[in-house]
């Protein structure tokens, strides 16, 4: 009743003390995470809250960190791939291969058409599994899961074909320094022409169907979490975030890699930088990643999968069981035995989150001297208290959920 009335609050201290009686403000700590299903991945948001309102925020980062970058200068550069596929573990080939070009910089190897365009078709394809990822969560984290389930059957294509191409699922260790290290078999094919074709552009607009239009997913997204341009690029954004806030920035179309110039495609971009639009952006995304693809596959080069590389690019296997040369080779660069000349690089690749870079330092030995990755997750978690600023819990939740936070990303 008092509260309805504006009635000032009366403490006991005041009574005592014969104080002028002032309203107080309750504030509440809520820690949302690090173990929470709302914040996808073990990182911690600890929130003051009035009510159900965010009044301020502070991020905590740094409860899964795994030291990659220290233990990669204790690697030769052809181990440190399989550390690369768990930072954004949800498009593992892009990271993968944004590493193999990182290295073939500092290398000065040319790496033949054809491995360019297979690492294109498979870059896409991971950028669709990961904007599959963010967008159909946000689904689940708005109140609607059918779109989850739906989608998820056409990520597990995808998943089929890294499996027929590389062994592996999820952490790829997909391709190799110098190209791939298998060419594309006549059922990877199949696979990635049925699901490019027929299956998933049919499920990716039903998706859309569900969700674009609906009203309540609309309520919840629309003008909730959104950013300026401005406000976006002083904290460094990238990627779908940077683009829903209306800045046409894409590494692939300014500074192309991988012949991404050969490719016809567009630059989505947003108005607000709210979460409807990092939606939209990610949907529209998958369908020029799908067009993509389809002029990769109908204009694949025919010749070599790798360069004539001896010191750098691991040899055939059936050749190391019969050629002296080729096993002295294959266990000099397994060993690391193979000094990289001395130089400093940077190469980024438009990640699924965004501009994934790599800064290398050689002091020409047989390791990095040292290595920094550029993490577009850690980038967008730092505006993360700004932008739930005055908002509301169920808010928080969809804000952190469009912007694709991944954990694995955020602290390496």
């Amino acid at each position: 009743m008092a509260e309805e009335l504006n009635i000032p609050k009366i403490t006991s201290e005041a009574l005592a003390l014969n104080l002028p009686i002032v309203e107080e403000n309750e504030h509440t700590t809520l820690n949302l995470g690090p173990t929470h299903p709302a914040t996808h991945g073990i990182f911690q948001n600890i929130l003051k809250m009035d009510g159900d309102k965010i009044v301020s925020g502070v991020q905590t980062v740094g409860y899964i960190h795994r030291a990659f970058e220290k233990i990669a200068e204790r690697r030769p550069f052809y181990q440190i791939t399989t550390l690369t596929d768990r930072l954004n573990y949800c498009s593992s080939p892009i990271n993968n291969f944004g590493w193999h070009m990182t290295v073939e910089k500092l290398l000065n190897v040319e790496v033949p058409k054809r491995a360019q365009y297979i690492r294109v078709i498979l870059m896409e394809l991971a950028r669709i599994s990961d904007h599959l990822i963010c967008n159909s969560i946000l689904g689940v984290d708005t109140g609607a899961y059918s779109g989850f389930l739906y989608v998820f059957q056409e990520r597990e294509k995808i998943y089929e074909i890294y499996e027929e191409i590389c062994g592996a699922r999820l952490t790829t260790n997909m391709g190799r320094v110098g190209g791939m290290e298998r060419d594309l078999s006549p059922t990877a094919l199949a696979k990635i022409k049925d699901l490019v074709y027929n299956s998933f552009p049919k499920v990716l607009a039903e998706f859309e169907n569900l969700l674009s239009r609906n009203r309540i997913f609309m309520d919840r997204t629309v003008n909730v979490g959104g950013i300026t341009a401005e406000r976006a690029m002083e904290y460094g954004f990238t990627g779908p975030n940077l683009r829903a806030a209306g800045v046409d920035y894409d590494v692939r179309a300014m500074e192309p890699y991988s012949s991404y110039e050969d490719f016809d495609f567009e630059i989505p971009i947003g108005h607000n930088g709210d979460t409807y639009d990092r939606y939209q952006v990610r949907n529209a995304e998958m369908w020029e990643s799908l067009k993509i693809i389809r002029q990769a596959l109908e204009n694949l080069p025919e010749g070599p999968y790798f360069a004539n590389e001896d010191h750098y690019y691991l040899p055939p296997k059936k050749e190391v069981y019969r050629s002296m040369e080729a096993l002295i080779y294959h266990f000099k660069i397994i060993m690391g035995e193979i000094d990289a000349p001395i130089g400093e690089v940077y190469h980024a690749v438009e990640g699924g989150n965004g501009e994934l870079g790599y800064y290398l330092v050689s002091d020409g030995g047989r390791t990095p001297y040292r290595l920094h990755f550029r993490r577009p997750s850690f980038i967008y978690y730092q505006a993360y208290s700004e932008m739930v600023q005055g908002l509301t819990i169920s808010d928080a939740v969809a804000i952190m959920s469009s912007l694709n936070v991944i954990a694995g990303e955020l602290d390496a």
